[in-house]
């Protein structure tokens, strides 16, 4: 199968995710995790919703994958409609995620290629391939829809 096709029908299971994520109220950005072709775990930010401060997408659908395969080391592709931030891009690379796949960058806090490379480093004990840029348009697209309904007084997506 073409990986970039994969990359896409998984950045659209990503994309709900997020969607439900901004109907709730949090920032609209999924992730999900693909290990042997299929998805074992699925995350959406909900730092609003719980008020935990590691509340990423990256996070939860990292640790349902952990869960699902009864280790923390997650050897598969995470996906996310972001740029990940420091936290989530340490939390990949301690779960030695093979591959991670985004869509859109992240200007204020982006830790792959934007502020800082740490899925790259060769400094760090792990690496793993990125690949940026799948359906960018429309993961960017949510975010900022969520920011302007913020913006005109509404605290989430319709």
């Amino acid at each position: 199968m073409d990986p970039l096709l994969n990359d896409e029908a998984l950045m659209r299971e990503a994309l709900a995710e997020a969607e439900l994520a901004g109907k709730a109220g949090d920032v609209p950005v999924g992730a999900v995790v693909e290990v042997g072709g299929a998805i074992i775990g699925r995350g959406r930010n909900r730092r609003q919703a719980t008020g935990d401060p590691t509340a990423h997408a990256e996070v939860e659908a990292l640790r349902e994958a952990s869960r699902v395969i009864g280790n923390w080391r997650v050897p598969g592709t995470l996906v996310v409609t972001q740029e990940p931030c420091p936290m989530c891009a340490g939390a990949a690379v301690n779960a030695r995620i093979e591959r991670l796949v985004y869509g859109c960058g992240n200007p204020k806090a982006g830790a792959v290629a934007t502020l800082y490379q740490i899925p790259t480093d060769p400094r760090l004990n792990h690496r793993m391939v990125v690949q940026s840029g799948v359906l960018a348009e429309e993961c960017a697209h949510l975010l900022r829809a969520f920011f302007e309904a913020l913006r005109a007084g509404r605290s989430s997506l319709p």
